[in-house]
């Protein structure tokens, strides 16, 4: 159960017994043993870091960039990558990349509407 990721912090009985919360807090025992996780600081910093400004602003930057690739994945199909090493990865990414920016920029010219006839 512990496999050596969490620490049982064990009360002594002198703190326990003149506390009087000793019947909610440990009923069936001489003193209160709580399991904590050795990770317990970088979670509570990083529930800290979560409630930040800037923390928001980052997450909404990086949805925007996850976005773009999940794009690249699912319409370019980009999901498997058939060139041999790194050099030939660059490649397709750069073509699949090029393929992405060639799309938004024609959403960002304007669309000519043809005079009625007449």
């Amino acid at each position: 159960m512990n496999e050596g990721a969490t620490l049982l912090y064990r009360a002594s009985k002198h703190d326990c017994d003149p506390c009087p919360m000793k019947p909610r807090c440990c009923p069936n025992g001489p003193s209160r043993k709580v399991p904590r996780s050795i990770y317990e600081g970088a979670r509570d910093l990083a529930w800290d870091i979560a409630k930040t400004e800037a923390y928001v602003v980052s997450r909404r930057q990086r949805k925007k960039v996850e976005m773009l690739f999940a794009h690249l994945k699912r319409i370019l199909r980009l999901d498997r990558l058939r060139l041999r090493g790194p050099a030939g990865a660059r490649d397709k990414f750069l073509l699949a990349a090029t393929a992405q920016n060639l799309r938004k920029l024609a959403n960002l010219i304007p669309m000519v509407q043809p005079e009625p006839a007449s």
